[in-house]
């Protein structure tokens, strides 16, 4: 049997190893159009950064060690220009030196991946416009600002290269400005739970200006100018597009294959295209939403390790199907982590699920011992069903953890109250008696058996402040005095028995405090003395970290960075 793999890294590079460990008669060629087959995609903005110094630690595998080990041929710089589906053959440009010749295959895999997106606009192909997709993206940016005396950037795109790239720079001592048309980083979050990740790049000096979209550019002066459409350009050192990626299909489309979102190849669960004996694994190839059963592109290295062992196996004559994405991720941001898995709220209202949420912010681990920090959580799941649906939490340590157990919760099929069974291990210095993950299925417990019932913080604006309703703040009086949100009475959760005559009946009551534990008792007290009350999910707490990002993001105006 006679196997071409187009396109190394994650997808294809373990198609080939795989398929090597089933069949050792096989005779497998890849051809990786970049110099490298196998590295660390998601590593490139830590060498720049200069937390990996070593660029050959971005490599997994060289064409020497795949050809030692698994006795596989590698070809890096030769890219394959055509595949003819009938003919079982494809086209091969030798990069390095112009030759072209035709390589037949049994059995064909591509695993192209993704491109970033490159706007056709004014100025893009400037030699101070940076994408990162490649380890010689990653040189090419590295080599500049070593030659260059680089002080600003301007950042397009806040999701994860994005992201990365804005930390590893201003660790670098550059001043950054991430410039964008949504009102948020990192998509997969809610905007409630990005805020807590927009006033720590704020706190390290990096601008947010959001509602901008990018023209163009314009080399001026030794700077790049970055046109915004109704806006002042901004003036940087150089531009890094991270805007998004894109399927890089056309290889599959000249070919005559199925495509479906955005271009991406449409596969079924055996990783097989609509060609006979073609498969194709990565970010090129439209999937399953595990959660939703929707088409999706979920473009991570994990998913594209999964379907490149698949498809290897279906080659070989084993079966193996993928189910799915849930899209789980993680992502460093200094000293904060940030993890997603399944869908957010915006998701879940777009397909128009009857869906609730619960927000939490349990310590990382016991709060007796030194170091605890505070982490917020947010699950989402189906109201009458309790199917999980994803789960969103932003913190310090423990975060990919907890993300992890509930990302596993999910893929078991294990209902939202489950979660509050989970026999997960403990220690002082690494969770609670009750963990995180627990505390939410506590949470989910009762709302769904109707302990308690709760409103949030986009509800705040709507209460009624006309005496129809009873809004109460049971946190200290000294908190109170700090701060509080207008119309709230104040009596502490400790004194409410006592002081129950003065919380009027027949009226719903709205109840508050800072986290939402202290309100939640007090829900409880006052429900099982005949009020109807709701308990504020959250918290004053993260209604306030919300309201300071909204204050923040009407100060656009770029940190270092000439206007």
């Amino acid at each position: 049997m006679k196997v071409v793999i187009v396109g190394g890294v994650a997808g294809g590079a373990t198609a080939a190893a795989r398929i090597r460990r089933l069949d050792e008669n096989a005779k497998i060629t890849v051809f990786e159009k970049s110099g490298y087959v196998s590295y660390a995609n998601c590593g490139l903005p830590y060498y720049i950064g200069g937390a990996i110094t070593d660029p050959e630690e971005l490599t997994l595998q060289t064409p020497e060690s795949f050809k030692r080990r698994f006795q596989i041929d590698v070809r890096v710089r030769h890219e394959v220009t055509s595949v003819d589906t009938k003919k079982k053959t494809v086209k091969v440009k030798n990069l390095s030196t112009g030759e072209e010749f035709e390589e037949s295959y049994d059995k064909l895999i591509l695993s192209p991946g993704a491109k970033p997106v490159k706007p056709a606009m004014t100025g893009v192909d400037t030699d101070r416009v940076f994408t990162l997709r490649t380890v010689e993206d990653t040189l090419r940016i590295h080599k500049f600002i070593a030659e260059n005396d680089v002080k600003s950037a301007v950042i397009a795109g806040g999701g994860y290269i994005g992201l990365e790239m804005a930390e590893n720079l201003t660790e670098k001592g550059i001043s950054v400005t991430i410039v964008q048309r949504p009102n948020q980083v990192m998509a997969p979050l809610d905007y409630d739970m990005a805020c807590q990740l927009h006033g720590l790049l704020r706190k390290k000096g990096i601008t947010l200006k959001f509602g901008s979209s990018v023209t163009g550019f314009e080399e001026k002066d030794g700077l790049i100018l970055t046109t915004l459409k109704d806006d002042e350009p901004l003036k940087s050192d150089l531009v890094i597009l991270a805007i998004g990626v894109t399927p890089d299909t056309a290889l599959a489309k000249d070919a005559g294959l199925a495509l479906g979102i955005k271009g991406s190849i449409t596969v079924n669960e055996r990783m097989e295209t609509s060609a006979p004996d073609v498969y194709a694994v990565g970010d090129a190839v439209q999937v399953k939403n595990f959660v939703t059963g929707e088409d999706a592109l979920i473009s991570l290295a994990g998913p594209a390790n999964k379907q490149g062992r698949i498809a290897a196996d279906n080659i070989c004559g084993l079966k193996s199907s993928y189910d799915g994405s849930q899209g789980s991720s993680v992502i460093k941001i200094f000293d904060m982590t940030a993890a997603t898995t399944g869908i957010n709220e915006k998701t879940a209202k777009q397909l128009g699920i009857d869906y609730d949420k619960v927000v939490l912010f349990p310590l990382s681990h016991a709060g007796y011992y030194p170091g605890a920090l505070a982490m917020s959580m947010k699950v989402i799941y189906e109201k009458k069903t309790l199917r999980l649906l994803g789960a969103q939490i932003v913190g310090y340590e423990g975060v990919d953890k907890r993300s992890d157990v509930i990302a596993t919760a999910i893929r078991l099929g294990a209902k939202a109250g489950d979660l509050k069974n989970l026999d997960l291990a403990y220690a002082p210095p690494y969770s609670s008696a009750k963990d995180p993950v627990n505390m939410a299925g506590f949470m989910i417990e009762n709302l769904h058996q109707e302990r308690v019932k709760q409103f949030h913080w986009h509800d705040i604006d709507s209460l009624p402040q006309d005496d129809s309703a009873v809004l109460l703040d049971v946190r200290t009086p000294f908190e109170y005095n700090r701060g509080h949100e207008p119309g709230f009475i104040n009596i502490q959760v400790d004194e409410l028995r006592e002081r129950l005559d003065e919380v009027e009946r027949g009226k719903p009551v709205y109840v508050m405090c800072h986290s939402g534990l202290r309100s939640y008792i007090a829900c409880r007290i006052l429900a099982q003395h005949g009020f109807d009350c709701y308990n504020f999910s959250g918290g004053y707490g993260f209604l306030q970290s919300i309201r300071k990002e909204q204050q923040a993001a009407a100060n656009v105006y770029p940190c270092g960075i000439e206007k």
